[in-house]
């Protein structure tokens, strides 16, 4: 048997999930709904919706965050958008795949067309998806070049929706080959920190459910999708999906996901983590530091290393370590209403950002976070150093209760004020019933 088999056979399986990772499935359900209700309300994404809406009105499913609803495709595209567009979702670490953008996104559409679903079933697709998407970027040997939150993340979401919606098992097959056959997304986005990259969530969301859509109405695709001559790990990236498949059953992905604490991508909480950790028990006065350098591993320099400049756009601020750390130290935190041309041109935090470094070590590894060093110069002469080998979120390094409130309750803020209160006081019931 293929190994794309036994991952066909996994995500088909009936599986009863232990109470721990039930409840992180839930905890991560919550994360995800708390940091898509705040990207629902950004700028960016109201200006998507504009034309989101373009494609057709409808009572299929709700927009997250927002009092609407749209045909489920396009409710999925706007719910992937918004749960990204913040760079606040959280992530397998190892596999450098947010695996619960895609396909929470995905399920909300999907639950909500089928009239509600069952909470057990709901959170099982969801654990099952994300094992998928994750398990693929385990299965990764080399660089990104495509999106892999993407690329991953459509094969994860769209056998997730077919396990919700209860498809036979044997159309399986034809729900991965034809949501591979949908896939798209590079990295191209993230080099030039363009809006696209959540345009390539939303985009995967929307395929996927699609691509179960089109299996239901009869059609059929590819059945060697991951590892045939033209398959994933033959286009998208080499891989060894043996990494993955071997280990099936053993333990479940999510439970390796973690959630980021700060509206901004991935690799710049290690050193943000460290700072606030820092200023939280007053070891580090922000008013001593005059400047900070860090050496990091290859993928850290190439997704958060740019320069900063007084004319970036918000989604270059939320991918650039030389702005988001004078912000941290100003303010205790990163909010993303401070993502702005004014903030941009304020004197102290470019002069703080010019002498903000990062460098590349010596690790190996292009897909390694860690280990960082930090290292912060004071005004009295005086060094701050600290070597960084687990981000701050991630199961290993988990947030404390004082982080972990400062998110809910900033994302709060952040959300529409008619937003459904069931998102942070009840999102499972969110999640599964649509009234």
């Amino acid at each position: 048997m293929s190994a794309t088999m036994d991952i066909l056979d996994f995500a088909a399986a009936d599986h009863v999930l232990p109470r721990p990772t039930q409840a992180i499935a839930l905890n991560l359900l919550a994360d995800t709904l708390a940091s898509g209700a705040a990207g629902a309300a950004s700028d960016e994404a109201q200006m998507m919706l504009q034309a989101v809406r373009g494609w057709g009105q409808g009572s299929g499913a709700r927009l997250l965050g927002l009092n609407e609803h749209l045909p489920a495709p396009s409710a999925a595209w706007f719910n992937g958008f918004a749960i990204h567009c913040l760079e606040w979702d959280a992530v397998h670490e190892p596999a450098v795949v947010h695996a619960l953008s895609v396909v929470t996104a995905s399920l909300l559409a999907a639950s909500d067309r089928q009239g509600d679903s069952d909470p057990d079933a709901f959170l099982n697709a969801l654990t099952v998806g994300v094992d998928v998407a994750s398990g693929l970027g385990v299965a990764a040997t080399g660089a990104m070049q495509f999106f892999r939150p993407a690329t991953a993340g459509i094969i994860g979401a769209a056998l997730a929706v077919a396990k919700l919606e209860n498809l036979p098992k044997e159309k399986y097959a034809d729900v991965m080959g034809l949501a591979y056959s949908q896939a798209a997304g590079t990295m191209q986005a993230h080099v030039e920190a363009s809006i696209a990259l959540p345009l390539q969530i939303a985009n995967a969301a929307r395929a996927a459910v699609t691509a179960v859509d089109l299996v239901s109405a009869g059609m059929n695709g590819p059945h060697d999708a991951l590892e045939g001559p033209f398959g994933y790990f033959e286009l998208f990236e080499p891989g060894e999906l043996a990494r993955y498949s071997d280990n099936l059953g053993s333990k479940w992905l999510i439970e390796e996901v973690s959630i980021k604490p700060f509206p901004s991508g991935r690799a710049s909480h290690g050193i943000l983590g460290s700072i606030d950790n820092m200023l939280r028990d007053g070891s580090l006065v922000p008013s001593m530091v005059i400047s900070v350098e860090v050496a990091a591993p290859p993928l850290i320099h190439r997704l958060v290393g740019r320069p900063y400049k007084a004319d970036m756009s918000a989604s270059y601020a939320r991918l650039c370590l030389p702005f988001l750390v004078p912000l941290m130290l100003r303010d205790g935190k990163i909010d993303p209403r401070c993502f702005t041309a004014t903030e941009f041109r304020d004197d102290d935090l470019a002069k703080l950002g010019q002498k903000t470094i990062v460098q590349i070590d010596g690790n190996l590894d292009h897909n390694a976070l860690a280990p960082q060093k930090l290292d912060i110069e004071l005004s009295d002469g005086g060094q701050i150093s600290r070597l960084i080998t687990d981000n701050l979120g991630s199961p290993t390094a988990p947030m404390s209760e004082a982080q972990t409130r400062s998110k809910r309750d900033l994302s709060r803020s952040l959300a529409n004020d008619d937003c459904d209160p069931r998102i942070f006081n009840n999102p499972l019931n969110y999640a599964t019933e649509s009234k």
